[in-house]
């Protein structure tokens, strides 16, 4: 008896599997982390790669050395540098230094385009608070001259 393979599927030819659409596989975690919904599972996903890239570099400038687990060096440590803002007339370009440092080591892929940093004039009593802004590309990605902005707090 021979065995006849008409009805034993589909092929990927045939129209409806050519454009069916097949549902995006999340990422990563998106950060400041919240609870998921049915596409994203107990916590909420990244389902875009730009996303997830501006999550992790984000993450990258907004931790300071110790805080990471396992990776005593991770981040740009920023927090230290901008406490230190009244003594230092050279801030901007140590930021610039650590931030290139770091993104370097741990995010390879990203071209920093520009920088910017502005200091708040009136900040919380006892605090110093810097906004910085950037703007990278992740050319592998598709990703060009997007910006992201941070404010660091700071004892002063």
């Amino acid at each position: 008896m021979a065995f006849k393979f008409k009805s034993s599927g589909t092929k990927f030819t045939d129209p409806v599997v050519a454009n069916a659409i097949a549902p995006k596989l999340p990422i990563g975690i998106k950060t400041p982390m919240s609870l998921g919904d049915n596409r994203s599972g107990i916590f909420s996903m990244n389902f875009e790669l730009r996303d997830q890239v501006e999550d992790n570099l984000r993450n990258l400038l907004l931790t300071n050395y110790g805080e990471r687990l396992g990776k005593f060096d991770f981040g740009a440590n920023l927090r230290s540098l901008v406490s230190e803002v009244t003594s230092g007339e050279d801030f901007e370009s140590r930021a610039m230094n650590q931030i290139q440092d770091s993104v370097t080591k741990y995010m390879p892929y990203v071209s920093l385009e520009s920088f910017g940093v502005e200091f708040d004039k009136n900040p919380p009593k006892g605090m110093a608070v810097a906004n910085i802004r950037m703007q990278y590309t992740v050319q592998q990605a598709g990703i060009f001259s997007k910006s992201i902005s941070v404010k660091i707090y700071a004892v002063g």
